[in-house]
C-alpha cells in the first residue's frame, strides 16, 4: 500500500505580499508598481511586442496585389479583390472539371486573393475602433443630455409644487 503525501490545494502566497502588510494603515508604505514594460517581452515561451503593428505582407513572405503606400483606397481595392476573386474561383471551378491535375496552382492564386483580402480587412481594425469608440461617446454625451434636460424638467416641476404648496398655505 502506498502512503499519499499531504500538499496543499493551493500555492502560498508570494514572499513579496509582506511588503503591503501595513497598507490599510497607511496605504502609502505600499511599493510602487513597476513601470509599464518598453519594447518586447517573453510571455509563455513566445515573444511579444508592445506596439501593435500589423506586419506587411511582403514580410510575412505573401506577394502584395494592391498598391503600397499610406493612401489606399480601401473599398475601391476590395471589391477590386472581391471580383479578382470571383473570376479565379470560376477558373479554378473550370479547371477541376477540365483539368483537374493542374487545380494546384489555382488555389494558390485563390490563397493569396485571400490572403491580401485578409491584411485589408486587418489594416481596418483601428478605424473601426475609432469609430466604435467616437460612436459611444456621442450615444454617452446625448444620454448625458437627455439626463440634464429631465433634472430641469423635474426641479422645475418641484419649484411650481412648491409655489403651490407656498400659496395653498398662505390662503388658511
Amino acid at each position: 500500500m502506498q502512503k499519499m503525501a499531504a500538499t496543499a490545494t493551493y500555492p502560498p502566497p508570494p514572499p513579496f505580499y509582506k511588503l503591503y502588510k501595513d497598507y490599510l494603515q497607511d496605504p502609502k508604505s505600499a511599493p510602487e508598481p513597476p513601470p509599464p514594460i518598453q519594447g518586447t517581452y517573453v510571455l509563455f515561451g513566445g515573444n511579444y511586442a508592445t506596439e501593435d503593428v500589423l506586419p506587411g505582407l511582403e514580410d510575412q513572405g505573401v506577394r502584395q496585389l494592391f498598391p503600397k503606400g499610406p493612401n489606399i483606397d480601401f473599398e475601391k481595392e476590395l471589391k477590386s479583390l472581391n471580383r479578382e476573386l470571383q473570376l479565379h474561383l470560376l477558373e479554378l471551378a473550370d479547371v477541376l472539371v477540365e483539368r483537374p491535375s493542374q487545380y494546384a496552382r489555382r488555389v494558390e492564386d485563390v490563397s493569396l486573393i485571400f490572403k491580401n483580402l485578409h491584411h485589408l480587412l486587418n489594416s481596418l481594425h483601428p478605424h473601426q475602433a475609432r469609430a466604435t469608440l467616437i460612436h459611444i461617446l456621442e450615444l454617452q454625451i446625448q444620454r448625458r443630455k437627455q439626463a440634464v434636460e429631465d433634472i430641469k424638467r423635474r426641479r422645475e416641476e418641484a419649484q411650481r409644487l412648491l409655489k403651490e404648496a407656498l400659496a395653498t398655505l398662505d390662503g388658511y
